[in-house]
């Protein structure tokens, strides 16, 4: 029986940091940068940590489709 871990890619020059991602994420593995912004001045979505579980709920809720997850069956 293996484990399922996920990852997300983030294009963060699309990303505005509205942070509807980062509430959606029940592992909490998402956060906005703090001191880091992109080319448009916005803060943006960042993983930050190992905890992704590959459930997609920050792609789904992301008005502006700039997040990709990966799923990965671990055995």
């Amino acid at each position: 029986m293996g484990q399922i871990k996920g990852a997300i890619v983030v294009n963060t020059e699309r990303c505005k940091g509205c942070n509807l991602c980062v509430v959606a994420c029940p592992t909490h593995t998402i956060a906005l940068t703090t001191h880091e912004v992109n080319a448009k001045g916005y803060k943006f979505c960042h993983d930050t940590l190992d905890a992704c579980i590959g459930c997609a709920a920050c792609a789904t809720v992301c008005p502006d489709g700039c997040i990709t997850v990966y799923r990965k069956k671990f055995d």
